[in-house]
């Protein structure tokens, strides 16, 4: 059953992914690599992140001597290496920029469903395949840019 709490958190990660986008359409209007879909994920999965570290440890706190928003922590830094990883340039093109984001919200995701955020963990795959999937079908970011650029400047073919 969703309660309040879970519809204030969907929410947050709704307006996250808004803002994202937000971010992003600046990023496509000046020609970067780093577009909507990108800066939505990374600012869904910081979001679900810093949830997930308030509200999910909670029953932690105070049980022992363990702090157990470290583990969260250490999955953030280790899911930001594997996403480094992933990310190349590679004859003046960049390259997994959306799936280094995409993992690094596959990884907030999971940890959702650890602390048995099961409606949140759902929410926020569904909104990142709407984010993935939806905006690249519809074509938004290359009709937000203002001045065709040649096909080596900016590409995320993933």
């Amino acid at each position: 059953m969703i309660g309040p709490d879970e519809i204030r958190i969907f929410g947050q990660l709704l307006l996250a992914a808004l803002l994202g986008m937000g971010i992003g359409i600046e990023r496509e209007v000046t020609h970067k690599a780093a577009g909507m879909r990108t800066h939505s994920l990374v600012s869904l999965g910081a979001t679900l992140f810093t949830i997930l570290s308030v509200e999910g440890f909670r029953q932690f706190v105070g049980i022992s001597s363990a702090d157990p928003t470290r583990v969260a922590a250490q999955v953030v830094l280790g899911v930001g290496f594997l996403g480094a990883g992933l990310i190349v340039l590679r004859e003046g093109r960049v390259r997994g920029l959306t799936t280094a984001a995409g993992i690094w919200v596959a990884a907030a995701v999971g940890m959702a469903i650890g602390v048995r955020f099961y409606s949140i963990a759902i929410f926020t795959a569904l909104l990142t395949c709407v984010i993935v999937g939806v905006l690249r079908w519809l074509n938004v970011e290359k009709r937000l840019r203002i001045h065709s650029l040649p096909e080596d400047n900016i590409k995320d073919n993933e």
